[in-house]
């Protein structure tokens, strides 16, 4: 079997401590879960250095609450660059439980992460938009990172991922919760 070059050979390795240093300055409150996206979290080892690239798997996405904590190999920008792709800009915004994949044949949709809020995106070529895009947190591929502008977590990774945060929210009696999207 080949490698898959889009996924890091490790999870994010970062702790509470370091997930809690960068959520309270955004005003997060760390006594419900939220989620941390680190855009370019792996920047200099993958990819090209320095860069933030797009198409693979090179960021990250930490689930945290006061009973859990768990880190997930992510991608933060859209698979493709085209005129007009919507990236997500650094900002906390809203996430609740929903189905990604309206659009699609019934066969094809899922429970994933969808707009509870506005979001604002960069649009390329365009500037900066704010509404409801459908920027969902969502399954990726094995062979793409399946985003057209959306959060993807690596499929290997997303049915613990959205159990864990399923379960977060109901322990904590939660509809929605805050995703903080940050640039390394």
């Amino acid at each position: 079997m080949t490698p898959n070059l889009r996924l890091p050979t490790s999870r994010p390795e970062i702790d509470r401590a370091g997930v809690d240093a960068l959520l309270a300055p955004l005003g997060v409150d760390l006594s419900e879960p939220a989620l941390l996206g680190r855009r370019s979290y792996y920047r200099d080892t993958m990819g090209e250095p320095g860069e933030g690239d797009w198409g693979i798997y090179d960021d990250a996405i930490i689930l945290r609450s006061p009973t859990a904590f768990a880190t997930f190999n992510a991608n933060t920008d859209p698979s493709h660059h085209h005129p007009g792709v919507a990236v997500l800009k650094p900002g906390v915004w809203q996430y609740k439980v929903g189905i990604h994949g309206l659009s699609r044949p019934a066969a094809n949709r899922y429970e994933a992460l969808v707009q509870a809020g506005a979001v604002t995106v960069a649009r390329e070529g365009q500037g900066d938009d704010t509404g409801w895009f459908g920027i969902n947190i969502h399954r990726g591929g094995w062979t793409t990172t399946s985003s057209e502008g959306c959060q993807t977590i690596h499929p290997d990774q997303w049915s613990e991922f959205i159990a864990l945060v399923k379960a977060e929210l109901r322990r904590y009696g939660a509809a929605t919760l805050p995703y903080a999207l940050t640039q390394r």
